[in-house]
């Protein structure tokens, strides 16, 4: 819950390859109090079996950049793990395509920011939800 002077981040995460929220993904959370301020790491959570993270950090009084880093290598590593042992057909053995996604926003003391991540083996995009 945000005051008047802080802000409050939220996130989730859906896997829009399989139309299901991505549990398991580490998230980490930066902040920072002007875009020429060092980044001040606050800690992190992982996404739960509803993609959402539902204790991350407060952000600190005047801070008016935030940093959600979302560690998604493993999450894609487990998956194409599960999906060989499923069908054990010829599939990709490259790398993953994005290990880690880095989204920075601004913010404004007393509104909340919902940045939902939209996520696939080969993309993603994020915006400012509700």
């Amino acid at each position: 819950m945000s005051t008047d002077t802080t802000a409050s981040v939220s996130t989730h995460i859906l896997d829009t390859s399989a139309g299901r929220p991505a549990e398991g993904v580490a998230v980490h959370l930066s902040a920072r109090p002007g875009r020429h301020a060092a980044w001040q790491e606050l800690g992190g959570s992982a996404t739960d079996a509803d993609g959402r993270c539902k204790d991350l950090p407060a952000l600190p009084e005047g801070t008016t950049q935030v940093r959600l880093d979302f560690e998604v290598e493993p999450y894609f590593l487990k998956k194409k793990a599960e999906a060989q042992q499923d069908a054990p057909a010829h599939r990709d053995s490259g790398a993953v395509f994005f290990p880690e996604v880095a989204i920075t926003f601004a913010v404004t003391a007393g509104e909340h920011y919902h940045v939902p991540l939209l996520l696939n083996p080969f993309g993603y995009s994020v915006y400012r939800g509700s």
